[in-house]
Formats: C-alpha cells, structure tokens, sequence
C-alpha cells in the first residue's frame, strides 16, 4: 500500500462540508456514509475500489502540513492489533483501518477496566519503543471492538498528534532532526493533560502515562479525574489538586495515583513498569479448601475467598496463616505464593547475592539502591514494611547465621557481621576480592574471593585470621559462592574458569579433598528440602540431593522461569531459599538484558543506542562515530563482537565464530579492533580489519587467559590482562610480528580494568593490593612508583582524550578526578563525584565509555524494569512436588 497519494487530490477544505455519499477521494475512495464530525473535520465511511474493501475516511478542514504528512507515513509503517491501522495520507484527508466498535466509557467492573487497560498499555508500549507518544490519550480515542468468540477488545485512535521522537542514537543537539512541536505550543484535550503539556514543555512517554491514569480512573469511576467549570480550573485542578479518591483497593488506587503525580519522574517511567504494578495490585489467589488431616475431623485451613492481592497486606496475612496453623503445616501439598514490593524509590542491588532469605524462612535481607546509595534491608514476614540497617552502605553479598540471628555481609574488603534487630556492624577479617560467604551451624564462616589463584578461605564466627580451605586446580582461577549442607561440614562450592562459571564441588571442612557435582552450566546453587536449587540461564532449577551419598539424584526440573539476572556478563540471578522451604526471588517480567544509554556530565539521560539486549564491554571508536561492544545471542549460548554506527543506530556483527568474543579494543587509527575469543579452552586475543573485511586473525595465542585493555597512541603496543593462576597481572605485547609479551606489573585483582594515557606515559588501572580494589596510576615505563587516585574504592579507570582527567566507578557513581603530567612527575587532584548511574559490573569488561569530547558518557545499564519488579514469595515451593511422585 503507497503511503502517499502521488497525484491524487482530495476536496479542497472550501468543498468539505459539501462532502456527499458518492464522492471519491483521489479517485480511489468512495464516500459511503458519515460517520461522525469533530474539530478537525469529519469522518466517513468509504470504500477502497482498488483493493475493494470498506475503510474510514478523516477528512480534514485544511490541507495538511508537511509535518503532519511525515507523521502519518511514519505511523502507517507500524502495524499492532490494538492501534488503529493508517493505510493512506492525502492532501487533507486520513484513510484508516475501518473499526467496529463504541467509544470506551465508564465505570466498568475493575476486571474488566484492567483488561482493558493491559491493552491499552500494550499499545502505548509498542509506540513508545518506536519512538512515538500519542499526545492525545483519551476515552474517545479508545474504542472497544468486537473479536471472534464474541470476545471484546481496544483500538487505540487518532495518532494524528502524536509525534515521533528524536533518533535515540543521534546526539540530543543534532541539527538534523527537526523538532515535530515548537516550543511553548501545547497539544491535546485538557482534562487528559500533563502538567508538562500544560506548561508547554515536550511530552514523552511519561505524558501519555499521566492520560493513561486519566483514562483509567473514568473507566472505573465514570467519572472525569480533573474536572471545573471553566478552563482555568481544570487547569487548576490538574496542576495542583489530586483527584477524589476511588472506592477500590489501596494497591490499585496507589497504581492511579503514581500515573497522576505531577513530577514525571515521580510516574512510573514506561508502560511495560504501570502493567507489571497493575497487574500484581489486581492479581487474585484462591485459598480452597482442604479436607481434614488424618485423625483431626475437621478442615485443615479454610480460606475459599477470592480477595484482591494487596502486595504486603495478603503476605503479612498469607505468613501468619501459614506459621500459626498447626494444621497448615501439616499439609506438605500446599504452596502459597504472594509479592513483597520494594521501599519507595528502592531497587535492588545490580550485585552477586543481593537478595537472601533468613534460614528460618522469617526475614528477607536485601541490597537496596537509590540514587547512587547502598544499603542493607531487612523485611520480617510479619512486618508490612522493610527497614534499613544503619552502618551497612556499602555492603553487599549478605549472608545469614544459621539461627537467622545474624546478617554477615561484605564492605570495602572486609568481612562484616550486624544484629538486624539492633546494633552497629563488627568487622570480622579481611575479604578481598570478595566471592559470597557460608556460616555453618557449629560457627564457623567460609568465603570465597575473586582474587585470581585463590580458593575459599574459613574464618571464626566472633572473627580472627582467615586460612584456606580450598585451592584451585588447574585451569580455575577462583572458587567461589559456598553454601553449607545440613551437616554442617559439608559445603558446595563452584570454580571460576577464567570468564566462565562452573563446574560445582562438593567440599568439606575435614578433609582438603573435593567431589565434582555439576559440570554443567548451573550457576547460585542453593539446598533446600532434600533439593538443590542452581540457575540455568534464566531458569530456576531443582534437582534432588542425597544427603547420605552426598550425590544428586534423580532428574533436574524447573521450578521458575524468567529469574532476573543480575549481571548479563556475569550469569547471577536474583532468588534464595530457606531451610524449610521458603522461597524468595525477582522476575524479569519478560526484560532482560541491559541498554545502552547516553549522559551528560550531570546525569541527564541523553537517549539510548539500539535495543536491550545482553550487552557487555562497550568501546567508542577513536573519532566517536562507532561502537564495538560483546552482545549474548538470545539463545543464552555464545557472545559475539556487534559494531554501532552511532550516526544511524544500526548494528552490523563482526564475528560470527560460536566461541566467546569479549572486550573489543579500537587501534588508535580506528582501522582494526583487537578482541578476545575463546575458541581453544582460553581466552586468546585475534584482531580483525575494523570494516569487517578479511579474516579474524590470531594475535597470541598461549594456555593463559588474555584480554585486550589498552592500545598505545603510536600504535605499537597493546596492553592487555591474564586471569590465571600465577600469570595474573598486566602485560605488554608488541605488535609487531614477534609478539613476544613481558609483564608490565601485578593488579592482584581480576578486575581487569587499565588503561593508558593519551600520551602514552602512564597506566591507569584497578588493583585489590590494599585491602580494598583501587585505582592507581603508574608510569608506563616503569611502573615501580605509583600514586592512588581513588579513595574510596574505585574500578573501571579511564582517561579523557586530553589526558587531563581520569574517570572510575565508586560504588554506583562514575567518578572524575583531574590529572597533571609535567616531565617525569605527576599529580592527581582532587576526586569528586559526576554522577550517581546504574551500571552493568561485572569482572570482564567496562560498563562505560566516554566520547571524544568528554561531555556524554555510554553506559551499559541494567533493563530498568528487572531491577524494579516486586518479589515473589513461595512458602513450601516443594509443596507441589508431592502431586508429581
């Protein structure tokens, strides 16, 4: 279908009220009947003799403007089931998918308004990724319509305001793209309004939000949200008044009242978030009714009512049930599942372990940011509201006592244990590189570091000296994420193989010797009720465990889908479990993955490059105009290197061997980009012509792990990192053809992170020597003497391209530190704080990149909509295996 009518006319605006059924419009539409008149025109039906089938016909006063006609072809290019189809844009008419239906009104039941509403929702989510707002968001332009199996649906009308935003991957001040409104005018109906419409400021996403709770709230009230007598009240109204509280329950009303905040930050920020929160405060649990235990002559637990899920109100009342009926805990075949949001402004912890269950299945302790601040939580089962732990910024990894009396948890390589029900933090010992910690039941504490060539290391409950436990084998670099056995002796354990995560062991407190469980991608192996519950990609898996062989048994299955994943570098997901069968864990909502996105200096979120997706390591260009970064196949198996051009937003692949590639590196020329691969059971490095032309060519290849840092400005020299037992460190390698490596110095981290400078004098780098990973700077030529920039924890160092500043990650907020280099010497200023941002961290890769002129960072964030999701509480989630033997 042509989207332009080439030389077809339609009436002049003079001629359209004489507009008559039998008319034609460009010689292909003909005028059936009409169907309705409003503002900008009128409405027909119309019947499309060239492909011979009944349309509607928008027919404007006036001819439109280029503008419009640009919106209407882009808009006609996009096709979803609950938007209305536009097939055709003339000279000043609008041909449109011809819908069967009534406008949308109110009240209706809340089932179905919510139904309604998870439409409507999907179709604004479909826009908004194309980059489209509606900008007119109404009842009106709501219409309900008739499906087969006499089944009711939504089509979303008239984007004929809505606008197309700026290309998310060209910069925000491109003078290329022109702005679709101007400055100050305002579009739309007033009672659906933002305040940011009213005040003429650019609607997004967040304005057709605030419609959205407009639109909802009349569906279930029947009445307008903001409503006056005149146009200034409701103007009034909207920017200073809350509308009448609805007669629903608090959890659905509280979804209403964030669409309708004033601030748009304040709102919930996409449509994918507001149907995720609609749908858990309108989910309903059926509790049926059970025939009594053996013996007892009476009902088990009796609670056959459907009531509305009120996310912490249902788990307080679901827990209690469940902890002071005798006879509820009898019944083994019994699952109760409910949600536990987060604090207000909360999210979890993008980290390893940010999320654990007390052993007694009572609390939950988790790793809570907030602008750039981590803290440490503990929700009681009983309790509605989660509170934090003063002295814990910082912490992460927790871990319980096994009499769920205390919280241990690592901070600036340290080793912490807290009271959670009063009291200040007790350092235990030193933990650096930490990797996850155990406590057993007869006081004792085994933790693992990521410190490459170490294994697990054991430590007294009250504290003291550590010593090993475990030493790693050949090949693996750490051992990490113990969890004790019933017995208390026994603990598993899993290997760090370079870049990858596996296999699991089997290790004991009396004995050095170790037993191969897993040799499997399993990843955050938990035990519970007879079980071992591990990670498959996104997939919580349970596989019996012999308590007298100690040996799995039996067949793995699943258990949830879609956990969210922490790191998509780093494969941890978010779940825990009891002793006794309490299970606790995080959904994706069907996002995962991380996305690209640009800042300014202070923070402001600038766009985005491409789509989600499982993106790690990215690294501009030299000029700026590409962008090399590892991206995950779908699938979950094998990561190849994907170039951006920045200009544009597209992608092109640039490996497509099913091994590992990570952590491109651009030459200094932008002519060729050096990658690590593992095609021979290591990490070796290859390098490829930058346009994708010739063979990936091997650049040294040895039984070490290798991966690219740094390219010196002349050319000659590539800087890069090993992650192996006894060869861990930084290297310099020539490239000419010898390339014949020599050690540069020993980062005692496997945070392989340097950088050199843009003259090539110095080295930036991150290094744990301290106790504590920091960055430092050392001479290239003989990196003897250094100097610590950071000061309080710091990874990811790199310069600007004036050599004037070098930036880090501390915590969540990149940091900037000035730089002066004079002859030999070198001093370092003072450190403040650009940013507070969500980053992808994980032990390979840089989560950020700065462009040429240091004013615009991109980062690698998390999908905003994991980190947001509520938690799902399971009490017994073996209980539904009983039915399965």
């Amino acid at each position: 279908m042509p989207l332009s009518p080439g030389d077809k006319v339609g009436p002049s605006p003079a001629a359209l009220m004489d507009l008559k059924p039998g008319d034609k419009l460009g010689d292909r539409y003909q005028l059936l009947s009409k169907l309705g008149e409003g503002g900008m025109g009128e409405v027909w039906k119309a019947r499309d003799t060239e492909l011979d089938r009944d349309v509607a016909v928008k027919v404007s006063k006036s001819e439109f403007t280029a503008r419009f006609k640009q919106e209407a072809r882009t808009i006609a290019a996009f096709n979803h089931e609950n938007i209305c189809q536009i097939y055709d844009v003339g000279s000043n008419y609008i041909v449109m998918e011809l819908i069967d239906g009534v406008p949308l009104k109110g009240p209706l039941p809340v089932e179905t308004a919510v139904a309604y509403a998870g439409q409507i929702l999907d179709a604004l989510d479909a826009a908004h990724r194309k980059g489209f707002t509606h900008r007119d968001l109404k009842p009106a332009n709501v219409m309900v319509t008739k499906r087969a199996g006499n089944k009711t649906g939504i089509k979303l009308l008239d984007f004929g305001l809505a606008k197309q935003q700026q290309s998310k991957t060209l910069a925000p001040d491109d003078p290329t793209v022109p702005p679709m409104t101007k400055d100050g005018q305002i579009s739309g109906t007033l009672q659906y309004m933002s305040p940011e419409q009213l005040n003429g400021k650019d609607a997004d996403a967040r304005s057709d939000i605030f419609a959205f709770g407009c639109v909802l709230y009349e569906m279930l009230s029947g009445k307008k949200a903001f409503s006056g007598s005149t146009t200034a009240s409701v103007i009034a109204a909207i920017m200073e008044r809350e509308p009448e509280p609805l007669q629903t329950t608090p959890p659905l009303d509280r979804v209403i009242r964030t669409c309708l905040a004033k601030d748009p930050d304040q709102r919930f920020q996409t449509a994918v978030d507001l149907k995720r929160d609609l749908l858990w405060a309108t989910e309903t649990t059926v509790f049926a009714a059970a025939h009594a235990a053996p013996g007892r002559g009476r009902l088990a637990w009796i609670a056959a009512a459907v009531m509305t899920v009120a996310a912490a109100g249902l788990g307080v009342v679901a827990w209690r049930a469940a902890r002071t009926s005798e006879e509820a805990r009898t019944l083994s075949s019994r699952t109760i599942r409910f949600p536990v949001s987060l604090p207000e402004s909360w999210k979890l912890s993008l980290r390893v372990g940010s999320l654990v269950i007390s052993p007694d299945g009572t609390r939950i302790a988790f790793v809570g940011e907030s602008e750039g601040k981590r803290l440490l939580w503990v929700r009681s089962m009983e309790a509605l509201n989660p509170r934090p732990l003063a002295g814990t910024e910082g912490a992460f990894l927790p871990f319980w006592s096994p009499d769920s009396r205390f919280l241990a948890f690592f901070v600036d390589g340290k080793l912490k244990k807290i009271d959670p029900s009063g009291g200040s933090p007790v350092t235990l010992c030193d933990a650096v590189g930490s990797g996850g910690g155990a406590w057993s039941r007869d006081g004792v504490i085994v933790f693992g570091g990521t410190v490459s060539g170490r294994g697990l290391f054991k430590v007294s409950a009250s504290g003291g000296i550590p010593t090993p436990v475990s030493v790693p084998g050949p090949g693996e670099n750490s051992h990490v994420d113990p969890v004790f056995l019933p017995d208390g002796r026994h603990f598993i354990y899993q290997a760090l193989l370079g870049s990858a995560r596996a296999p699991l062991f089997l290790g004991s407190l009396d004995s050095s010797e170790r037993k191969l469980l897993l040799n499997v991608d399993a990843t955050n192996t938990r035990y519970s009720q007879g079980h071992l519950l591990f990670l498959r990609e996104s997939t919580l898996m349970a596989q019996p465990f012999d308590m007298r062989r100690l040996a799995l048994s039996g067949e793995p299955f699943p258990v949830a889908e879609q956990i969210n994943m922490l790191s998509v570098a780093t494969p941890y997901g978010v779940f825990s479990v009891s002793n006794n069968g309490v299970l606790v864990y995080q959904s994706a909502r069907g996002v995962s993955g991380s996305q690209l996105a640009w800042f300014d200096r202070s923070g402001k979120r600038l766009g985005v490059l491409g789509d989600i997706a499982n993106y790690s390591g990215p690294e501009l260009s030299p000029d700026g105009k590409r962008v090399a970064v590892s991206i995950q196949e779908q699938s979950g198996k094998g990561r190849d290197i994907w170039i951006y051009d920045v200009g544009r937003g597209l992608r092109t692949r640039f490996t497509f061997d099913p091994a590992d590639e990570l952590m491109p590196l651009w030459s200094p020329d932008g002519g060729r980009v050096v990658f690590a691969s593992r095609r021979k059971e290591h990490m070796d490095l290859y390098h490829k012509d930058s346009g994708g032309l010739g063979a990936e060519q091997l650049l040294l290849g040895d039984n070490v792990d290798k991966y690219p840092l740094s390219w010196s400005p002349d050319g000659r020299l590539i800087l890069y990192g090993t992650g192996n037992r006894g060869r861990d460190g930084f290297f310099v390698m020539p490239v000419s053809k010898d390339h014949r490596p020599s050690p540069l110095l020993n980062a005692q981290s496997n945070v392989f992170t340097g950088k050199l400078s843009p003259d090539g004098r110095w080295i930036a780098y991150a290094s744990g020597e301290s106790g504590r990973t920091e960055i430092y700077i050392a001479s290239f030529a003989g990196p003897e003497a250094k100097l610590q920039v950071s000061t309080a924890g710091g990874t990811n160092p790199r310069w600007s391209h004036d050599g004037a500043q070098v930036y880090f990650v501390a915590g969540n907020t990149l940091m900037a530190a000035s730089v002066n280099g004079k002859g030999s010497s070198l001093q370092v200023g003072a450190v403040k704080p650009l940013f507070p941002a969500q980053l992808v961290l994980s032990a390979i890769g840089y989560p950020y990149d700065v462009s040429p002129d240091g004013q615009r960072f991109l980062i690698n964030q998390p999908a905003a909509e994991a980190a947001d999701a509520p938690i799902t509480v399971v009490v017994n989630w073996v209980g539904g295996l009983i039915g399965e033997k």
